[in-house]
């Protein structure tokens, strides 16, 4: 399901639920490692609301700290079973204690690249990050590799790897810097959105879907 939208900043959540509550829907929750000590309620409260008011859409996330945390936080307690976590090493954050198969987890150690190169190029169209990601490709550089993996996922969790099974990302509910916004690795991944066109909002907007 493809679906376009002129305007996002004007989506409201019965629009969003209207639109995207379908089988298949994957709906990004992304967001800055800092976080505002008024917003942490704030992204709990809205990945609680997300997902119980909605029935079909699948809540991917990079299951980092912050943002990505909080918003976990409030899909899992929920329904854990439409959490679905799309992280750069089979390792990472193995160190958190959870239940085994309690949601998705998908790795990029995982994901045959060769056969999905939209990921590797959409990750090189952002002049900022290509020289991480040509480290990463290369594996030459292991500071810097480390650094491109994780550029490597964020574009992952937006283009997914149809022929793997893994269905690429239909709307994203962003935590961004307001001060410096489409910054880092989140920035990224809007970048992304917007190249493989596909509509997102930010705490302004869902904001005042709370």
């Amino acid at each position: 399901m493809k679906v376009l939208i002129k305007d996002p900043s004007s989506m409201t959540l019965e629009k969003f639920i209207r639109l995207f509550d379908k089988e298949g829907c994957i709906v990004l929750l992304e967001g800055k490692r800092k976080v505002l000590k008024s917003d942490e309620k704030r992204l709990v409260e809205i990945g609680r609301l997300l997902a119980a008011s909605t029935k079909h859409c699948v809540f991917r996330s990079g299951n980092a700290g912050g943002a990505d945390a909080f918003f976990k936080e409030g899909v899992m307690s929920v329904d854990p079973k439409r959490f679905q976590a799309i992280v750069p090493f089979n390792d990472h954050m193995k160190s958190v204690k959870e239940e085994p198969g309690l949601y998705e987890r998908i790795s990029l150690d995982d994901i045959n690249l060769a056969r999905e190169p939209q990921i590797l190029y959409e990750s090189k169209r952002n002049k900022q990050q290509k020289g991480l990601v040509e480290s990463y490709e290369k594996g030459v550089d292991p500071k810097n590799s480390v650094k491109g993996a994780y550029i490597v996922r964020d574009t992952l969790k937006v283009t997914g790897a149809p022929s793997q099974g893994i269905s690429p990302a239909h709307f994203g509910i962003f935590y961004d810097d307001l001060r410096n916004p489409k910054s880092g690795g989140t920035g990224h991944t809007m970048v992304v959105c917007d190249n493989q066109i596909v509509p997102y909002v930010n705490q302004k907007v869902w904001g005042e879907w709370i």
